[in-house]
């Protein structure tokens, strides 16, 4: 293998301690957390197994220069010097993202598009043509990063986020990210030791994240691209021998994982989803109105569960709802453990069960809150 170098996983808030462990696991050095984001270092090869195979990661970014800087023109010239044709073609094609916490930069968009000036001009004085704009596949994905006066340039090896896992061929309204629901899934413990229920399922994000937990399936195994594969240096010959390794640890798992939705297109939707997934053997999802179910299966049950928060899906009367959620779990649900995630504070008090965990995620830009509830055989004193 080559030489390590740094490297910087995002991650969504409250992930960070999960994706350092991920990482861990997987062999990474030098490994820090941060907010958002955990850096370490490894080789080539270790930056496409960590596209492939991190949870929690929604991008791998590895930094290529870092530098004071203090005004426009300052990070035009120092954008410029970069030895940018050693990272791409001058007939190929580039995005810039940008994300910027400083008094003197206030403006992301206007950071990432003098960047992307700076790139273009360096390539038409030395060139005499420049690569083009492509916001949807571009040869080089770019990360600028300002911090006060730190200006660090970073390399997307990711491409498109990593939560785009490339299973995922039908929608539902609100669905819940992919990233967010395995650190969900991961925050709970669960690795396949039981059977598993998404009460209302949508389009089975859950379902599938957890079947691919249990099994040590890649998360991105179906996804046909990453940012590094277009880089000048990619090694699809190394790619390929990581790959195989991944899949060769892939396991099989005795228990059942179901899904329960009361509309028919989510129904459709979720199985579509599974099926794409090749998972069809693991997952199981019916119509069903998760009120008038009850607890199918001998021993524990784990439930997860991304209840409406009246925002994006709006319900008629929400507090009537979550606390319908609440009955169902004390009357049909004895020995099972039910993690939900809702964004509406108000509506989770409704459901009358008082949470053994508790942790404060967010589902997008919404603050929300992640509770377990503990539904116990018989007397909880006893237990």
């Amino acid at each position: 293998m080559g030489k390590n170098f740094s490297l910087l996983a995002k991650t969504l808030y409250g992930f960070e301690d999960l994706l350092a462990e991920e990482l861990r696991k997987l062999g990474a050095s030098a490994i820090e957390k941060g907010v958002r984001n955990v850096s370490f270092e490894g080789d080539t090869g270790f930056m496409y197994k960590a596209n492939l195979m991190c949870r929690t990661a929604i991008k791998i970014l590895k930094p290529i220069h870092a530098f004071n800087v203090f005004s426009e023109d300052d990070l035009y010239q120092k954008v410029y010097d970069i030895p940018w044709e050693a990272y791409m073609d001058h007939r190929g094609s580039l995005a810039v993202d940008a994300t910027v916490f400083s008094k003197k930069f206030t403006h992301s968009k206007y950071v990432a598009l003098k960047t992307k000036d700076a790139i273009v001009d360096r390539f038409r004085d030395r060139e005499g043509s420049r690569p083009n704009v492509d916001l949807d596949h571009p040869s080089l994905r770019i990360n600028v990063h300002i911090d006060r006066n730190i200006c660090t340039i970073s390399l997307d090896s990711s491409g498109e986020s990593l939560h785009k896992r490339g299973y995922k061929v039908a929608s539902s309204p609100a669905p819940i990210n992919e990233v967010l629901a395995a650190g969900i899934i991961m925050m709970s413990n669960w690795n396949g030791q039981s059977h598993l229920l998404d009460p209302m399922c949508g389009s089975g994000t859950f379902l599938i994240e957890a079947a691919m937990i249990a099994a040590q399936i890649p998360p991105n195994i179906n996804r046909r691209e990453f940012g590094f594969m277009s880089w000048p240096d990619f090694d699809n010959d190394l790619y390929d021998i990581i790959e195989a390794a991944a899949v060769k640890k892939i396991i099989d798992f005795r228990y059942k994982i179901t899904g329960y939705d009361l509309h028919p297109a989510a129904v459709k939707a979720a199985r579509e989803n599974v099926k794409h997934a090749n998972l069809q053997e693991f997952i199981r999802v019916e119509q069903q109105d998760f009120f008038s179910s009850e607890k199918r299966s001998e021993g524990p049950l784990r439930i997860m569960c991304n209840p409406p928060y009246d925002e994006r899906l709006a319900v008629a009367d929400i507090d009537a709802f979550y606390e319908n959620i609440g009955n169902t779990l004390k009357r049909n649900y004895a020995g099972s453990q039910a993690w939900l995630i809702s964004a509406n504070m108000e509506a989770l008090k409704h459901i009358g069960l008082r949470p053994s965990k508790k942790y404060k995620l967010y589902n997008g830009k919404l603050e929300s809150k992640l509770v377990c509830y503990d539904m116990y055989e018989g007397s909880k004193k006893r237990k």
